[in-house]
């Protein structure tokens, strides 16, 4: 029996970093507004697929491209 996993879809996410901030912020926030992390720019991002988190990365940047790259597969997703 073959399986044809070409119609299935994935959603992927990357995770830069958290933030809690009160709704009553949330909301004056406009267009150009920086909320500020709980991370850092070398920190590994969490890669989720369908929001369970599958994978961590590093991110990438090539010329105005940003890509993520995997450096660790999760317990239970690995090959």
């Amino acid at each position: 029996m073959t399986t044809n996993l070409s119609n299935v879809k994935v959603e992927i996410s990357v995770v830069l970093g958290r933030s809690v901030i009160p709704m009553h912020q949330l909301l004056r926030m406009g267009r150009g507004a920086v909320i500020e992390l709980d991370s850092r720019q070398d920190d590994p991002v969490m890669i989720l697929a369908n929001d369970r988190p599958v994978a961590k990365g590093d991110i990438v940047i090539h010329g105005d491209r940003i890509g993520v790259s995997v450096t660790e597969l999760l317990k239970g997703y690995q090959e």
